[in-house]
């Protein structure tokens, strides 16, 4: 099927699920097996529960993945690169993520416009896409519409579920495998020239 632009593929490990207030510590990207992937040192702790899902940890300063050190940027280089990268793509750029108007996209939103970056974001991306209740419309027959339950359940497989690479990467095969139409894609899509 032809699309206009390019949908990428996102999604964020964080501090923790409180919307106005986590802090981002993994940001990665998939697009046609273009990966985009940095860990970045939160300023605030993790909640309990956020290390229990993402196995990332902080200590004496330095941002652990199952115990193991992982490299960090900063924030405000980590998000400028994120825009260098998605302007590598053909526009206009769709931005799509799991749960992403109710978390992915409006965190991701936020910390761009808390780093004054946002309307350089806004010039090659020109919206979010949901994929949750995209998946409840194509596929209403469903009870569970978790990411990894969707994964297994089309794509038959099992996967390192809650690291944000291994989760793009399979939200794109996932929507791959949906096919959807351009129609069902905008339904779906929260457009930035829409928002005032």
């Amino acid at each position: 099927m032809a699309r206009q632009g390019t949908i990428v593929f996102f999604d964020l490990e964080t501090t923790g699920l409180r919307v106005a207030s986590c802090h981002i510590a993994q940001l990665a990207a998939s697009c046609e097996n273009t990966i985009f992937n940095d860990y970045i040192l939160p300023r605030i702790p993790f909640d309990h529960g956020a290390t229990e899902v993402n196995g990332l940890t902080v200590s004496y300063g330095q941002l652990l993945l199952h115990g193991e050190p992982v490299r960090t940027v900063p924030l405000h280089s980590s998000l400028q690169s994120f825009i260098e990268y998605l302007g590598r793509f053909p526009g206009p750029v769709l931005l799509a993520a799991h749960n992403s108007r109710r978390y992915d996209g409006i965190v991701l939103k936020r910390v761009l416009e808390m780093c004054s970056l946002f309307e350089q974001f806004k010039k090659v991306v020109s919206g979010f896409v949901d994929t949750l209740p995209l998946s409840r419309k194509l596929h209403p027959q469903l009870d569970c519409f978790k990411q990894q339950h969707l994964v297994h359940y089309f794509l038959g497989g099992k996967y390192n579920a809650h690291n944000a690479v291994e989760d793009a990467k399979q939200l794109e095969e996932l929507f791959n495998y949906w096919n959807p139409d351009n129609d069902v894609i905008s339904e779906f899509t929260d457009w930035f020239y829409a928002l005032k």
